[in-house]
């Protein structure tokens, strides 16, 4: 990486604003016949025949169901900064994920501003504008466009989003003497909850919060298409993994985590989500995301991941798979009782359901399963009414899918857990068992086992539809599916 080692401002007329840097130039200071010389003779790249994004009238109409929730008030949703990475180097920019729903815009520092008017709301997204050439900040800054890139014109901006575009740097100001109520999504941009600190609780703007995650339990159709483009993609990173467990055999986890990172970047944003690449006993942590445990003939392997889209939506799909490409008979018995139980929680995906009965459905099987094999003591309901089958399935058997891989986690317990399930909802189901090494209530061959299967389910007017059905979940089939992939 280059260091950022940009020269000094030039001072006096010929610098219009002090520019920003990020640690003291090396170099000396710029004469005038340099400065003269970068403000000059560079063509007119302005783009005048964008189109709207694919979502912006998606996101129009998803603020008007926020202008018609808060009538009067204005509502401020940022996109968040920078973060530091370790001293002047940062983390990939990632925009909150209110904002991107809301805007379709992922640019750092933006913020979607809802005024309220006579009739509604008048929405202006406030970004950064291309860095200025007249001041040198295109070359000088380490923000400037020589050094990170090109960012769009305002004037770009309104049409790829359909709204008007303003300079963010000025908000600040506006938002500190504006007046009236006003809510902000908090966790964002302490520059802009510093200039609301005295016009908003944290009261109003939860309430506020937790109506964009509701907003957000029924996907539209552009929505439900981009996460199965989320899912098509995953399918074929999982279909590379598969391809390369010999050279993951001779290396360890960090071998499978990066061949599916290849595919999350190249079809993608990035993942979604840490890769869980789990072989052997590793595969009984929820979520091992070291990866850097060996990989064995004889031993399963978890992969629990998901391809990020360039629109930010993500897959979540686990296949546990024999790195041998054939289970063994106790391998088959368990990994045969969570297809099972999947099988009985995808069956209770439909509209109208309650959103527990698919979790109820697949712990009652592998509480059956549990009993039949003589680890715990039936009978099942008892079981079930004690829970006592948690110690080895642990975790619930899924939860809703959309921009975050935990979606809508800020709604309420009526809205989510306790709701019912509607038409364009999307959820997981991935019921597991897992045998912990150490555990020595269970016969000593079942430790060291752990099982998980997990698909992307889209609620349907008339029940749901596997959007991950792309990779196979019957044992035969995974077997035969694996054998394909190595000729």
């Amino acid at each position: 990486m280059t260091e950022d080692n940009a020269p000094e401002p030039v001072e006096g007329e010929e610098a219009e604003e002090p520019i920003k840097q990020r640690k003291n130039g090396l170099y000396p200071a710029v004469s005038d016949e340099l400065a003269e010389q970068m403000r000059t003779g560079w063509a007119d790249t302005e783009l005048r025949d964008l189109q709207p994004i694919a979502q912006a009238s998606y996101a129009a109409a998803r603020r008007a169901a926020v202008s018609a929730r808060f009538p009067g008030e204005r509502l401020v949703v940022p996109a968040g900064n920078l973060k530091t990475r370790a001293n002047d180097t940062d983390y990939p920019f990632r925009a909150g994920t209110e904002y991107v729903h809301l805007t379709g815009d992922q640019t750092q520092d933006g913020v979607l501003v809802m005024e309220p008017t006579a009739d509604g709301h008048r929405s202006t997204a406030y970004l950064l504008p291309r860095s200025d050439r007249e001041n040198g900040e295109f070359w000088l800054s380490g923000e400037g466009e020589l050094w990170v890139g090109r960012r769009h014109s305002l004037s770009e901006g309104e049409l790829l989003l359909g709204i008007p575009c303003d300079d963010v740097r000025e908000l600040s100001v506006l938002l500190s003497e504006a007046t009236g109520p006003v809510r902000v999504v908090r966790g964002y941009d302490a520059g802009i909850e510093a200039a609301l600190t005295d016009k908003v609780t944290a009261e109003r703007d939860t309430e506020f919060k937790v109506f964009l995650s509701e907003l957000r339990l029924v996907k539209d159709e552009w929505e439900v298409g981009e996460l199965q483009n989320a899912c098509d993609a995953t399918a074929r990173g999982f279909e590379d993994v598969v391809k390369v467990l010999d050279k993951a055999q001779a290396t360890s986890e960090r071998y499978i985590e990066g061949t599916f990172f290849l595919r999350a970047r190249v079809e993608g944003n990035d993942v979604g989500y840490g890769s869980i690449c789990a072989s052997g006993p590793h595969a009984t942590t929820l979520h091992w995301v070291r990866n850097d445990g060996p990989v064995r003939a004889g031993d399963l392997l978890l992969l629990d991941a998901g391809v990020e889209t360039h629109s930010l939506y993500t897959a979540d799909i686990t296949r546990t798979l024999p790195v041998s490409g054939s289970y063994s008979d106790l391998q088959r018995q368990i990994y045969d009782a969570v297809f099972e139980a999947q099988e009985a929680g995808i069956a209770a995906v439909r509209p109208g359901a309650k959103y527990r009965d698919f979790h109820d459905a697949a712990q009652r099987v592998l509480a059956e399963k549990l009993v039949s094999w003589g680890i715990l003591d039936g009978p099942v309901e008892r079981v079930l009414e004690l829970g006592l089958q948690r110690r080895w399935t642990l975790h619930g058997t899924g939860h809703m899918l959309g921009l975050d891989v935990h979606d809508c986690a800020q709604a309420r317990v009526e809205a989510y857990v306790d709701g019912t399930l509607e038409p364009g909802m999307v959820l997981t189901v991935e019921p597991g068992l897992y045998f912990q090494a150490d555990d020595l209530s269970v016969p000593a061959e079942y430790r060291g086992i752990g099982v998980r299967i997990e698909d992307d389910i889209l609620v349907t007017s008339d029940g749901n539809r596997n959007l991950s059905a792309a990779l196979p979940r019957r044992s035969d089939e995974v077997e035969a599916w694996m054998r394909s992939l190595h000729g």
